[in-house]
């Protein structure tokens, strides 16, 4: 009978399991033997959540994987082995799902039996999806919870997922649910966050942070020293005392911009000079057929994971999901506050300021953000004065930050692609048989396979 280590590979927002197929790979190469003494690696990588069932919500998307998990645990019990150990590595989306997962896990006291051993997450949006001072940023807020069903409303903290009304995102990061005491759990917590050029996840979800200090990092004089064995993994960073100015080698001229530049258009109708002139050329037809062609799939899909939403909530069998079982701890816990205040003397005090996280060695003095719950859940009041590259959080937001800050094993890693569009896609070497330049998340990889503690 062998000692199994379940590994779980959760892929992201539109995935499938090919989106993580270099990752599988690459722990297999360095994990996967280990000795007679060590237990047996085995990799999952989740098939039950993908393409168009991603808008369906965290939850809905969380209560699939685990039970997928559950029916693996399952079989490898049926072939005479015992599944030991167990971690999880969620890759954008799928991070959110791996923390939802642990804490069904958690619920079922499937931890009990079994050792969690390594949390991971790479591009994650934990927080949700931030609002900037932008035109696009306030479309895409607009567009993101109708276009992306279940999902787009949890990603941008709409949705009313508690019984007390709360979004799911701000559930998943509170030191009283089970989510957060599951993540507790994991000796190893360690997420992986893209410094700059993540236009899908920007950094300040990704690296549960509250101030961008990679925003300007050309013109704030950011010191930052790299992994020599993990290309583009970040060791150190550290902020002089005064900004440097840029030299004029640094500043690229006008033919090289051109040279250079690509239209805002998916990687494989992006051409190099002299072709992505004849693509600006002929921008004026081709972006607004691009973008009704989008608009028009979004909107059939999310449609169509409505349609399909309605059919699983009205399921007899669904009605001991993970989210039933929040709604009576929801009440227990409203009750016992109820209770705490009516048999208080004292009266309750303000929050306090939410200053920017110090858990590591980031010497970030530039801003300090100071919140009244009391305020819009846009923070208008509060981010307007904000420089546009800097995120307008909410108060919602500074909450899941402060407290995923609080878990003490919880570690930050950061990649750092310049010269790219969107990094997201490179972060994990997403499809390097089609786009040779998404090689360049191996070091990445590498350093996950290489902390994985087996």
């Amino acid at each position: 009978m062998a000692n199994i280590h379940l590994l779980v590979l959760i892929h992201g927002m539109w995935g499938n399991p090919s989106h993580l197929a270099y990752a599988d790979k690459i722990i297999r190469q360095v994990k996967g033997n280990a000795g007679p003494d060590k237990p047996e690696l085995a990799v999952l990588v989740a098939q039950t959540n993908r393409d168009d069932s991603t808008y369906d919500g965290i939850d809905w998307g969380g209560e699939r994987v685990a039970q997928e998990v559950l029916e693996e645990v399952k079989k490898y019990e049926e072939m005479g082995n015992n599944v030991t150990r167990f971690s999880v590595f969620g890759y954008s989306l799928g991070g959110l799902l791996a923390r939802y997962v642990i804490g069904i896990l958690h619920q079922n006291k499937f931890f009990d039996k079994v050792t969690p051993v390594n949390f991971n997450t790479v591009a994650t949006p934990h927080i949700g999806i931030p609002r900037f001072a932008s035109t696009f940023s306030a479309i895409t807020s607009y567009l993101g919870p109708k276009l992306l069903s279940r999902t787009g409303e949890q990603f941008f903290c709409v949705d009313k997922w508690s019984p007390k009304g709360r979004p799911l995102v701000e559930v998943l990061a509170d030191p009283d649910h089970i989510f957060y005491q599951a993540l507790l759990g994991f000796p190893n917590v360690r997420i992986y966050a893209n410094a700059i050029n993540d236009r899908t996840v920007p950094y300040v979800t990704a690296g549960i942070e509250n101030v961008d200090i990679f925003a300007e990092y050309r013109r704030n004089g950011l010191e930052i020293e790299f992994h020599d064995e993990y290309p583009h993994v970040i060791k150190s960073y550290t902020i002089p005392s005064s900004p440097r100015s840029l030299s004029s080698h640094e500043s690229p001229g006008l033919l090289t911009r051109i040279v250079s530049m690509g239209p805002p258009l998916p990687p494989a109708l992006q051409l190099g000079f002299p072709f992505n002139v004849f693509i600006y050329i002929f921008l004026p037809v081709v972006l607004p057929t691009f973008v009704w062609f989008v608009l028009l799939r979004l909107s059939i899909s999310s449609h169509k994971s409505r349609n399909r939403l309605k059919i699983l909530e009205a399921d007899a069998s669904n009605k001991e999901r993970l989210i039933h079982v929040i709604s009576k701890l929801e009440i227990g816990m409203e009750n016992v506050v109820v209770n705490l205040y009516d048999d208080s003397d004292n009266t309750p005090t303000p929050s306090s300021p939410i200053s920017i996280s110090d858990n590591e060695s980031a010497n970030c003095s530039s801003q300090e953000l100071v919140v009244d719950d009391s305020s819009s859940t846009t923070s208008k009041s509060k981010g307007d004065d904000r420089p546009p590259f800097q995120p307008l959080l909410t108060p919602v937001q500074l909450r899941c930050i402060e407290n995923l800050n609080n878990i003490p094993q919880l570690k930050k890693e950061r990649a750092f692609f310049t010269g790219v569009r969107n990094s997201h896609a490179i972060v994990v070497c997403r499809d390097p048989k089609r786009f040779k330049f998404h090689l360049g998340g191996e070091g990445l990889l590498r350093h996950w396979a290489d902390q994985f503690e087996l």
